[in-house]
C-alpha cells in the first residue's frame, strides 16, 4: 500500500498485536488509533465530537505518517486530501480523514486477504 512501507507496516502490526482478532470492527480499530471521533455531549447539547481521551499514540502516529507519505505516492490519496482541503478542512484535519480512510482499506485488505490495487483516479473536477 502506498505510504505504508516496511517500517511503518511493522510498527502498525506491532501496535495492533499482530492480527485483527483484538478488534470486533474497523470502527473499534479506528477508535483505538484515535482516528474515530467520540461524542462529548452534555445536557441538551449534542454533536460535540472530539478525539477520544484514551488512544494508542504510537498507532495514531504510524497512521498519520503513512497518510502523509501516501500523498506523494498515491494519486487517489492526493485527490481525497485535496477534496477535504476544498471542503475547508485544515491540513491536519484532512490528513486525519485520509488516515481514517486508509484504516478502512487496511482492514478490508487483511480481512479479505487481498493485495492493494490502486483504483483508477476519478476525473471529478474540484470547484474553485
Amino acid at each position: 500500500m502506498p505510504g505504508l512501507g516496511a517500517v511503518l507496516a511493522a510498527t502498525f502490526f506491532g501496535q495492533i498485536g499482530g492480527n485483527l482478532d483484538n478488534f470486533d470492527t474497523v470502527d473499534r480499530l479506528a477508535c483505538v488509533a484515535g482516528l474515530a471521533p467520540v461524542p462529548r455531549d452534555s445536557g441538551r447539547i449534542n454533536g460535540n465530537l472530539h478525539r477520544p481521551r484514551r488512544f494508542n499514540r504510537r498507532l495514531l502516529r504510524t497512521c498519520y505518517l503513512a497518510a502523509l507519505s501516501s500523498l506523494k505516492n498515491s494519486p487517489r490519496s492526493r485527490a481525497f486530501y485535496e477534496r477535504k482541503r476544498a471542503e475547508g478542512k485544515s491540513h491536519k484535519q484532512a490528513l486525519i480523514a485520509l488516515a481514517r480512510r486508509r484504516i478502512n482499506v487496511i482492514w478490508a485488505m487483511l480481512c479479505d486477504r487481498t493485495p492493494y490495487t490502486e483504483p483508477a483516479p476519478a476525473n471529478i473536477p474540484i470547484a474553485a
